[in-house]
């Protein structure tokens, strides 16, 4: 849910989720909505919390305060629109305030006015992200950390706290490409595809097929969009998270929903 200045506050929503016995919360991100666009997509079909939804991770940071088992996440950060120094602060200091719960969802954006606003050039996108990505994961490692590639440029900066998570938080890499599953097995730890037409054929394979170099276990994959209804056709094809997208709403509706959805999960779960 894009948390928003109407809508119920992040620590409440966490804090309901967490009772309720959700697994986690992720929010969405975008720094901003051009005013108009040069390219065929109509910014004016969005809906409104596209633009007046709240900082990710500072809402990220009061839904830490609120729980304590409640998994929290980007879904996803546009890391192309976000300078990986700073980035990397705030996803390490998200990871210590919730001891460890952090997970790192990661996109490259698709309003290509919005990309050149923040000076990415469209056409490079992934290589940003990509490198953006592997610049943030030695800052999380090293005392003294260094990272030299054509987007991405530093020498010897030291930077704290470093994540409770070891190596680093989860990292989610979104996409639905043919190019997804290397992008998830270079610089990733899981995949956050969106729902959309033949997607869990496309998991069903992933699963089966993708690992890490030197293991032979499955990589996880959350999907993006899921639709509650349908949890058990999404279990069957592999899925290991379902995130569900509402709109915003008050706090006495939230409530409502996620009580409504719980008991349906529950019959439908056995649980």
């Amino acid at each position: 849910m894009f948390p928003t200045a109407g809508s119920i506050r992040p620590g409440a929503l966490a804090a309901l989720l967490e009772d309720r016995g959700f697994e986690s919360l992720f929010f969405p991100d975008h720094t901003h909505i051009p005013a108009h666009t040069p390219e065929v997509f109509d910014v004016a079909g969005l809906p409104d919390e596209f633009r007046n939804g709240m900082d990710c991770f500072v809402a990220l940071a009061a839904a830490a305060q609120t729980t304590g088992t409640l998994q929290l996440g980007t879904g996803v950060a546009l890391v192309t629109e976000r300078n990986p120094l700073v980035t990397a602060k705030a996803v390490a200091t998200l990871d210590v305030l919730s001891e460890g719960r952090m997970n790192f969802g990661v996109g490259p954006g698709w309003i290509f006015q919005e990309l050149r606003h923040h000076g990415v050039d469209p056409r490079h996108r992934w290589a940003v992200m990509r490198e953006r990505v592997l610049a943030m994961r030695e800052i999380w490692t090293e005392d003294v950390a260094s990272y030299h590639g054509k987007f991405v440029d530093f020498e010897a900066v030291t930077s704290w706290p470093k994540p409770v998570r070891r190596p680093y938080p989860p990292i989610l890499v979104a996409g639905n490409g043919p190019r997804v599953a290397e992008r998830v097995v270079e610089y990733g730890d899981e995949w956050i595809p969106m729902l959309r037409p033949g997607v869990l054929e496309e998991i069903d394979r992933f699963r089966r097929t993708v690992r890490k170099p030197g293991s032979d276990e499955p990589i996880p994959v959350t999907l993006f969009g899921a639709r509650p209804e349908d949890v058990d056709a999404y279990a069957r094809a592999g899925v290991d998270r379902c995130l569900f997208w509402p709109r915003p709403m008050d706090a006495a509706a939230a409530r409502q929903l996620i009580d409504h959805t719980a008991l349906a999960l529950g019959a439908r779960l056995g649980s």
